[in-house]
This record gives C-alpha cells, sequence and structure tokens, in this order.
C-alpha cells in the first residue's frame, strides 16, 4: 500500500495481516478497496461503543458521533480525536477529488469524508467508513 512519504506509528507486517484478515478487509485496508454499500455489519448498527482500526486497534470514532445517513455504509460526524485519522487528496476519480480518511496509526484506508451535503449534524461532514475496516469495541 502506498503511503507517500509518511511514516506511521505502527508498521504493519503485511503477511501477518493477510494471513488474519479476510480478503475484503484486507483489501480495503491496505489497497483502498470499498466494500459494496448496504453490506457492512456496522451499516446500521446502533450499539454503543468504540470503533476500532481493524489493523491496528487504534480508536477511531464513537458510537456517539454515528448517525444513519442512508449512504449504506458506516457514517460519523466525526472521528474521536483529530489526530486519530489522517486526510489525504483522493483524485482517483478524477476529476472529481475526495478526500480519503487513513488510520493515523498504520495508515490503513477506513473510507472517505464528504462536507456540505446537508445532513442535520454539527460538523455537516459525513465521514463514511467500511464497516470491514473497522472493528466495534462494546460499551461494557
Amino acid at each position: 500500500m502506498s503511503t507517500g512519504d509518511k511514516q506511521y506509528p505502527v508498521q504493519i507486517n503485511e503477511t501477518e495481516l493477510q494471513a488474519r484478515l479476510d480478503s475484503l478487509s484486507y483489501d480495503v485496508l491496505r489497497n483502498a478497496a470499498t466494500e459494496r454499500p448496504f453490506t457492512g455489519e456496522y451499516t446500521d448498527t446502533e450499539t454503543v461503543g468504540i470503533y476500532r482500526c481493524k489493523a491496528c486497534n487504534h480508536e477511531l470514532f464513537r458510537s456517539e458521533t454515528k448517525f444513519h445517513s442512508g449512504c449504506g455504509w458506516p457514517s460519523f460526524y466525526a472521528p474521536t480525536t483529530d489526530d486519530a485519522v489522517d486526510l489525504i487528496e483522493d483524485r482517483s476519480l478524477a476529476p472529481r477529488i475526495r478526500t480519503e480518511v487513513r488510520c493515523a496509526n498504520c495508515g490503513s484506508h477506513l473510507g472517505h469524508v464528504f462536507e456540505g451535503e446537508g445532513y442535520d449534524v454539527p460538523t455537516d461532514q459525513r465521514w463514511c467508513i467500511n464497516s470491514v475496516s473497522l472493528i466495534l469495541e462494546p460499551k461494557s
């Protein structure tokens, strides 16, 4: 996976990661693939808890910021902290420019963030994240 010049705090052993993940999760996390809409485990879940990176277990989002956008993927209006994720310009659908979301801990692809879509959320942002890139740790 290309992460540019950035060195992430956690270096992932690709062979070990590929061995412990299903092929779709690996493809999304390491090759910026996308799961099909409305198929993800967390798309409609309302379980209270913490969403973590499936590759490195880094905390990314909390259920309190999750909302139902109807887009087919889990949607959040903000990450847990500003430094939980990295934002990278994505020109893969040129001329359309998107903002890719990666785990700030290991550089794994999570999804994209969109702004100005008119959702009734505090940030006017929709963090559209692949379910297969996440692990939900339910609140005990």
